[in-house]
């Protein structure tokens, strides 16, 4: 017979005892298994594997399943990352829980923020669906839209929970549904072409340039715009972008290419580049 420990992993690292006890677990060998260490008791019917995440504990304490941003991170989901906290202390301390559409609150006295939503919550993480629902309650209309086609990209949702997303967000959420597509390669490019979308300017996407390859972006028919990774390329990456960016000049297009932070954090200087080379571009 398979031990409680053993089962778990199975159930994400966290159950009910009574979800345990279909497969053969009795109470004695919950309590045991308990007593030596090999599981957690969360609470009063509730098992967890020692070492998981302390926030799918506290959730499961609370009553549901951890959502929001941190579910969405642990499902390999793309996140801005968090606006800095006004205060230090405050800093990890926020645990969002799906309680499904009428769960019951466990914890009296604590930090967790509780979403309520049509469904039945199960322990652990919610799965991306509510989470990005949740996320849109949160987070502003960029940290969602880039989570959102990042999550449709990686294939971690499907048509049918695009339309769940879409019946139980507002009707506000629309135009941001509307402009998301599935073939976003990364976070950046999400970001940029929502922030120029805000800009009134049209862009194209993932576009192929013979002799220079497929690029992440043209507007105005001859300015490219490049949105590279976090990580910074190495010589060989870097002398290869020259290469393109050359043939790209050769053939009258003029490449801008920013990276993470400039993206991210000075969205300002970027704006400042793109304009110009824009009116150039028109002229």
């Amino acid at each position: 017979m398979l031990q409680p420990a053993q089962l778990l992993p199975h159930f994400d690292g966290i159950a009910r005892g009574t979800q345990l006890q279909a497969f053969g677990c009795t109470r004695t060998d919950l309590a045991a298994a308990a007593r030596s260490g090999d599981i957690v008791r969360v609470r009063p019917g509730v098992y967890a594997l020692a070492g998981i995440d302390p926030r799918v504990i506290t959730a499961a304490e609370h009553g549901g399943a951890l959502t929001c941003a941190a579910a969405l991170r642990s499902h390999g989901v793309w996140m801005l990352p968090e606006k800095k906290k006004k205060k230090k202390e405050e800093e990890g301390t926020e645990v969002h829980v799906w309680m499904g559409k009428a769960g019951r609150r466990h914890h009296t006295e604590c930090g967790c923020v509780t979403h309520h939503s049509p469904g039945k919550a199960q322990l652990g993480m919610a799965p991306v669906a509510a989470a990005l629902i949740h996320l849109f309650r949160c987070a502003d209309h960029e940290t969602f839209f880039a989570a959102y086609e990042s999550a449709w990209n990686q294939r971690l949702i499907m048509a049918s929970d695009r339309d769940r997303i879409r019946r139980e967000l507002p009707l506000t959420a629309g135009w941001l549904l509307d402009l998301a597509r599935g073939d976003a390669e990364s976070g950046l490019e999400s970001l940029l072409r929502l922030r120029l979308h805000l800009l009134g300017i049209r862009l194209d996407c993932q576009v192929q340039i013979d002799g220079v390859g497929r690029v992440d972006f043209v507007i105005g028919g001859r300015v490219i715009l490049e949105a590279d990774g976090k990580v910074n390329h190495d010589g060989s990456m870097r002398h290869k972008d020259l290469i393109r960016d050359a043939e790209a000049s050769a053939r009258g297009y003029e490449t801008l290419r920013f990276d993470y932070s400039m993206i991210v954090y000075d969205w300002d200087r970027v704006v400042a580049a793109i304009l110009p080379a824009l009116a150039r571009a028109r002229a």
